[in-house]
């Protein structure tokens, strides 16, 4: 891990972890981050967001790491977490839920690595592995980013 100081942030929301049991099939783990106005308060906000979807379940998120920007580095500092869910869509579908969830949360593209208010990845959908011009899995870098590496630590699930 590089040699910068993170800071985890533990709120009501952020770790979380339910005993209840999902009748949905599949286990997905989604990265979160952001690093345009207030990330925390965006997060509860998609924690609530999701947790009344029909879509997913979730099942467990993990602290919120407040990390240095990589790539475009003249920025501010990123939030980030993960959030495990259970889902019936299959990975495409649930590529283009996601996709759907960053844009109501106000998401534009506008350059690789640009600041954002929300950034949702899939990192694991079940053990499937999937190369296709969409949709990569598992996430092709998430074993090289702390933003991943150090939230996983902190979950309970199997994934």
């Amino acid at each position: 891990m590089a040699e910068y100081s993170f800071i985890k942030l533990f709120t009501k929301l952020y770790p979380y972890h339910t005993k209840k049991r999902s009748c949905k099939l599949y286990r997905a783990v989604l990265g979160i981050g952001g690093n345009i106005g207030d990330v925390p308060r965006r997060f509860n906000h998609l924690f609530y967001y999701l947790k009344k979807s029909p879509f997913v379940d979730i099942i467990e998120t993990a602290p919120i790491l407040k990390n240095p920007p990589f790539g475009y580095i003249n920025q501010s500092y990123f939030h980030n977490s993960v959030i495990v869910i259970s889902t019936n869509l299959q990975p495409k579908a649930l590529l283009r839920y996601i996709l759907h969830c960053e844009k109501r949360f106000g998401r534009t593209r506008s350059f690789k690595d640009a600041p954002r208010t929300l950034d949702i990845d899939m990192i694991f959908y079940e053990n499937r592995v999937i190369e296709s011009r969409d949709l990569t899995l598992p996430h092709p870098h998430w074993h090289k980013r702390d933003s991943v590496l150090i939230p996983l630590k902190y979950l309970k699930s199997k994934i």
